[in-house]
């Protein structure tokens, strides 16, 4: 395995630059999606002149099909389009901001989808004002989050800590469930189903109705594997916080799992798997909301 401490060190540690003009409890809305967006530049690169020549043939296809044929050719569940990448952005330090947002607005739905919901061209916005935007990119840049280097499992955990550490500067309980609480939620939740999960090759799904982002499920996945290596446990999500619900979404993506498996909305008002069944459950529903938060 890569050298996993110092990848999330050299991540957090761009955090600094934006000291100031950010307080630290905000500085996960720079580096999370800087972090999404850098690994999804490495992941695109073998591919990036290939995907730019398919799309001149079928740019004037409806968007869904298109995204179909690019993705295929980009070998992944996502594209890009724009003739940007990290290495180019830093080419034009004038205009690194409009020509991120179109870098942004190059990747294919499901991809373009996650940074949306992190809000992000406020973050944009900010970082160039403060002259912020060009030194970030360019840190981001450093780092090699390559496959051949960072594999997706490995880029998971490397996402997961980055979030675990944001999420220690957030409201207590409000994005994250301590680890070692979902670890004996998932003991309890499996215990009596040994003899299921450890037969070769077993495919199970899991469904949390208040994911957050998504720390349960990959616990839950990390507690499979170890039972059984060959073992398979499919996550399905639905969250109502945007910023969460773009991380939870990030990390599945990030992992080569199905982002479609991720919802966003009110699970109480509008169920977004009510015609789906699954083998197992588990939430920590946030129990603070208002009677009227919940209805909305």
């Amino acid at each position: 395995m890569i050298n996993f401490q110092e990848k999330v060190n050299f991540i957090w540690s761009i955090a600094e630059i934006l000291r100031g003009p950010y307080k630290p409890d905000d500085y996960g809305k720079v580096v999370l999606p800087m972090a999404v967006l850098r690994r999804f530049d490495c992941v695109l690169d073998d591919t990036k002149e290939a995907v730019l020549q398919k799309h001149e043939q079928f740019k004037n296809l409806p968007e869904e099909s298109r995204d179909e044929i690019l993705n295929r050719e980009a070998k992944q569940k996502f594209s890009n389009i724009s003739k940007y990448d990290f290495s180019k952005l830093l080419s034009d330090s004038d205009n690194i901001a409009d020509n991120l947002r179109d870098y942004i607005n190059g990747f294919s739905r499901t991809a373009r989808d996650i940074i949306e919901y992190f809000d992000f061209d406020k973050q944009i916005e900010k970082m160039d004002r403060n002259d912020l935007l060009y030194l970030v990119v360019k840190r981001f840049s450093e780092i090699d989050l390559h496959p051949e280097i960072v594999s997706n499992v490995e880029m998971g955990y490397i996402f997961e800590e980055l979030i675990r550490r944001f999420s220690e500067h957030a409201e207590a309980g409000d994005h994250y469930t301590p680890r070692e609480v979902v670890r004996l939620m998932v003991n309890l939740l499996f215990l009596e189903d040994e003899d299921i999960l450890t037969k070769p090759g077993i495919t199970q799904t899991l469904y949390d109705s208040c994911a957050g982002t998504g720390g349960m499920g990959s616990v839950a996945q990390e507690y499979l594997k170890e039972m059984n290596p060959t073992a398979e446990l499919e996550f399905f999500a639905q969250e109502i916080n945007e910023e969460s619900y773009a991380i939870c979404k990030a990390d599945t993506l990030i992992k080569g799992e199905e982002a479609k498996n991720i919802r966003f909305g009110n699970t109480l008002s509008n169920d977004a798997f009510s015609n789906m069944k699954f083998d197992y459950l588990i939430t920590n529903p946030p129990t603070e909301l208002s009677g009227n938060q919940v209805k909305k």
